[in-house]
C-alpha cells in the first residue's frame, strides 16, 4: 500500500514530516494522512511526493493503484474472477506491440484489397466541381449525422434531421436534446474536415475539441473533459475502467495511434481507434459518437470516403455485438470485417453518385 511505503522510506531516510514538507510543499498534516491512509494524493501530490522521498514516481504510482482497485473489489465475492477479466482488458487497451504484426482471415484481406481498389476508383473519378462535392459532402453528412445519432437512440427522422439541421425548424413531439444532438453532430463534421484540411493530427486536443462540440448546450460541464466517476454501459456487461485509469490509457491511446499508423492499414488503424475509445470510455456522455467521429477522421485524413455505422435495430444489435467480441473475447475480426464493409458501401455509393 502507498502510505506504508511513504511511512517505511520516511523512516529509512531518517526525515521527519517538517524536512519532507520543506522538499515537497505539501503541508505536514497532509503528509501526516498520506501515511496513515486517511488521504489519496493527487497527481500533482504523487510528483512531488516521488521526489521528496526518492522514490520512482511509476512506483508510487503502481502502489496508488493497487490501493484503489482493492478497495473496488475486496467485498466482491467473485474478486479473482472480475481481475482476470480486466487484467486481460486492461493488458489489451494499453498495449502497443499487439497489432505490430496483424494477421486477418483470407476473407478480410479480400475485403481490404477490394476496398483499395475503389478508394483508388474515387480518388481518380471525383468531381473536380466544388459545388458537386459539396452536395456530395452535404449528402452523406445528413445520413452520417441522422445514424450516428440514430444508433444512441435520437428518434428524429432523416427528413427531421435535414430541417433541424438546415432550416433550424423545431419539430413538435421531439425533445430538445435530440434537436441539439443534431445540430451539434453536423457541426463536429464540419470541425472534423477544418481539422483533416488544415493537416491537424489527432491527439488530445482534437478528441476534447470534438467530444465538446458533440455535448455542447446539452451538458456544458462534462463537455470536453473525462470523466471523474465510473460508469456503466446501459445494455452490456462491459465495465469501462475506472476514472483514475483513464489518464494513463488515453495516453497509450495515442501513442499506440502514432506508432501504429505507421504499420496499418488505415481503415483497420479507424476501426481500432474507434474501438479503443469507446471502450475505454472517457467521457460521461458522447462517447459512441465521438467514437464514430476519430474513426472516419483517421479515414478521412487517409483518401477515404465516409463510413456511416447504421443505426436500424438490426444494424445496431450487430455494432453492439462485434464491439463486445473485441471487449470480452478480444476477437477483433468482427467488428474489423463490419467497419470493413461500411467503408465498400460508402466508396460504392460515393462512385455511383458520380
Amino acid at each position: 500500500m502507498i502510505n506504508v511505503l511513504l511511512k517505511n522510506q520516511r523512516t529509512n531516510l531518517g526525515l521527519k514530516f517538517q524536512e519532507i514538507s520543506a522538499m515537497t510543499g505539501i503541508d505536514q498534516a497532509l503528509l501526516s494522512k498520506y501515511e496513515g491512509g486517511k488521504r489519496i494524493p493527487s497527481e500533482n501530490h504523487l510528483i512531488a511526493l516521488a521526489d521528496g522521498y526518492k522514490i520512482p514516481l511509476k512506483v508510487l504510482r503502481r502502489e496508488l493503484l493497487i490501493g484503489k482497485i482493492a478497495e473496488l473489489v475486496m467485498y466482491e465475492e467473485n474478486v479473482y474472477e472480475i481481475l482476470s477479466t480486466a487484467e486481460s482488458r486492461v493488458e489489451y487497451l494499453s498495449s502497443k506491440d499487439v497489432f505490430d504484426l496483424p494477421v486477418f482471415s483470407s476473407e478480410v484481406q479480400i475485403k481490404l484489397r477490394r476496398l483499395d481498389s475503389l478508394k483508388d476508383q474515387w480518388q481518380k473519378s471525383k468531381p473536380l466541381n466544388q459545388t458537386q462535392l459539396q452536395k456530395l459532402r452535404e449528402h452523406f453528412a445528413l445520413k452520417y449525422t441522422y445514424d450516428s445519432n440514430r444508433i444512441e437512440g435520437n428518434t428524429l427522422s432523416l427528413q427531421e434531421t435535414q430541417l433541424v439541421i438546415k432550416e433550424g425548424v423545431t419539430i413538435n413531439g421531439k425533445s430538445l436534446r435530440e434537436h441539439l444532438e443534431a445540430i451539434n453532430h453536423s457541426e463536429a463534421i464540419d470541425f472534423l474536415e477544418e481539422l483533416i484540411s488544415v493537416r491537424e493530427p489527432l491527439n488530445k486536443r482534437s478528441l476534447l475539441d470534438l467530444h465538446r462540440l458533440v455535448l455542447k448546450s446539452i451538458d456544458s460541464e462534462n463537455a470536453g473533459v473525462f470523466r471523474k466517476v465510473p460508469v456503466s454501459i446501459g445494455g452490456s456487461e462491459y465495465m469501462p475502467p475506472q476514472p483514475f485509469l483513464l489518464e494513463k490509457m488515453m495516453e497509450d491511446y495515442f501513442l499506440h495511434y502514432n506508432k501504429q499508423r505507421k504499420f496499418l492499414h488505415p481503415v483497420i488503424l479507424a476501426a481500432e481507434m474507434h474501438e479503443r475509445l469507446v471502450s475505454i470510455h472517457p467521457f460521461l456522455d458522447g462517447n459512441g459518437r465521438t467514437s464514430r467521429l476519430i474513426m472516419n477522421f483517421v479515414l478521412l485524413q487517409n483518401g477515404y470516403t465516409v463510413a456511416i455505422l447504421k443505426g436500424d435495430s438490426d444494424s445496431k444489435i450487430k455494432y453492439y455485438t462485434a464491439l463486445q467480441e473485441v471487449q470480452f473475447n478480444n476477437n477483433t475480426e468482427p467488428f474489423y470485417t463490419l467497419v470493413i464493409e461500411r467503408c465498400l458501401a460508402s466508396l460504392e455509393e460515393h462512385l455511383n453518385l458520380v
